[in-house]
């Protein structure tokens, strides 16, 4: 027997942190595939522990979600019992790991945006969301700057590790612009000040960005067009493939417990 997908009523604030939680679930399990297969162990712990961070925001996340919902939903059906059409997580975030240098752009760019966004949705009028950030906060920083680190060192290092680096750059860079887009669904919510516009964040991500690329003597790529999707449903072949491996335990056993 195989376990049917749930059903979710998608209210304006079920949606929104739907979104982050499903951000935070796929980027943690991306990063939680480097587990002994990292460059040097105490990488190996480096990545894991961020990707133990972002799968404690995506609980909290689906915890609260399933609060406001009311309908006998938890984390675990959130996480395990959706369609590829629910999940509405960024097209970064579900992007293959590659080699080494691809996973650190990755979460350099999503970090850069994750915590000014977590320290402005500290002030959210809603307080569960408010003490989330708080606490999610604290731990983007951290991913901010152990990225950082590792672009300027990446960059600034060997020919190979700077070619690397800019490959990453130039192909990831297309799907950035979708963290700073809001559609009418989080409008409502941002004018009732339960959440903040993405698009104010844009100029403080692209100084931090623009500023730790031109260290690494790294460029940014100079196009505008930008790839998106992820937050309405519609993803990259990727997903499909990573949620056939996240799922494939409760989908096979429904119900399962240890």
């Amino acid at each position: 027997m195989v376990a049917a997908n749930i059903e979710v009523s998608e209210t304006p604030l079920v949606l929104y942190v739907l979104r982050r939680a499903d951000d935070a679930l796929i980027l943690g399990h991306r990063l939680s595939e480097w587990c002994g297969h990292a460059p040097m162990l105490e990488e190996d712990m480096a990545l894991a522990n961020m990707g133990l961070d972002l799968l404690g925001q995506a609980r909290e996340l689906y915890s609260y979600a399933a609060k406001v919902e009311g309908k006998g939903n938890d984390e675990d059906k959130f996480a395990y019992l959706r369609d590829v059409r629910q999940y509405r997580n960024l097209l970064l975030a579900e992007q293959p790991n590659g080699d080494f240098a691809h996973t650190i752009v990755r979460q350099f760019f999503y970090s850069s945006f994750a915590d000014p966004y977590w320290r402005a949705m500290t002030k959210s009028s809603d307080a569960t969301l408010a003490a989330i950030a708080a606490k999610s906060e604290k731990e983007s920083a951290y991913h901010l700057r152990h990225s950082s680190e590792w672009v300027i060192r990446l960059g600034d290092g060997t020919a190979e590790s700077h070619a690397r680096t800019q490959t990453a750059i130039d192909d990831l860079w297309s799907f950035t612009g979708e963290m700073f887009e809001a559609d009418d669904s989080e409008r409502s919510l941002i004018e009732a000040d339960v959440a903040i516009d993405p698009a104010t964040l844009r100029p403080q991500w692209l100084r931090t960005v623009s500023g730790i690329v031109g260290e690494a003597t790294l460029a940014l790529p100079n196009t505008a067009w930008m790839q998106k999707g992820g937050r309405s449903g519609r993803h990259s072949e990727h997903l499909g493939h990573l949620l056939s491996e996240l799922q494939s335990m409760q989908r096979t056993f429904p119900g399962a417990s240890w």
